[in-house]
């Protein structure tokens, strides 16, 4: 399955969420960048609430793309810690990646939130959203993050991803929507027909002025 673009993803990703269509006790929360345009169509489909759910991928020097963990909010932090171990990554240059990620996570905030109270979770169903998974570690984090808000529940809804990340995150989340699981995987990119970088100004427009 490939998709035209992200909101085309976000589309098709709705249809199978049908469930949660019109709920006030849902939120959906979009992984920046690219999880913001398929999580906007996705909340517009379902007519449900919208926020941004605020992670950084800690990328492998060199191949930045390629995750060894991530960060979100509160000080969450996963490792990929085999990951590190078999490319001899120094601890030294994890922290100093962690360090410089740390402070573009709270550039994001101030930038996207311009002040205001992220929305809550709280009892709430969390419709959790990124345009793909890869190595799964920045959604892992997103994850850990929101249960310690204490959300009625958390699902993670993706377009596409690899069947061995999808079933990690089923022991975390308490469901996993993916539309499609391709073997070979290769990359998130590959499964669509435009992938264009998501700018800042496209999630704060997204986003809009309020929150739920």
């Amino acid at each position: 399955m490939r998709f035209h673009d992200r909101i085309d993803a976000g589309r098709q990703l709705a249809a199978a969420l049908t469930e949660y269509e019109g709920r006030p006790d849902v939120v959906v929360l979009g992984l920046p960048r690219g999880g913001v345009p398929v999580a906007h169509e996705v909340a517009r489909q379902l007519h449900v609430a919208l926020d941004v759910c605020l992670v950084r991928k800690l990328g492998v020097p060199g191949h930045v793309e390629l995750a060894m963990g991530a960060i979100a909010d509160g000080g969450v932090e996963v490792l990929s810690l085999d990951l590190i171990r078999d490319l001899g990554i120094p601890r030294q240059t994890v922290e100093q990646i962690a360090v410089r990620e740390r402070l573009e996570l709270e550039r994001r905030d101030r930038v996207y939130r311009a002040g205001r109270q992220p929305a809550s979770v709280n009892a709430r169903i969390v419709l959790l959203i990124d345009d793909g998974l890869a190595t799964g570690s920045t959604m892992e984090a997103a994850i850990r993050v929101l249960r310690t808000q204490a959300p009625a529940k958390v699902v993670v809804a993706v377009p596409v991803g690899p069947r061995e990340t999808c079933e990690r995150l089923r022991t975390i989340a308490d469901q996993v929507v993916c539309l499609s699981m391709p073997e070979p995987f290769e990359a998130v990119g590959a499964w669509y027909e435009a992938f264009p970088q998501t700018t800042d100004d496209e999630i704060m427009r997204l986003l809009g002025p309020t929150r739920t």
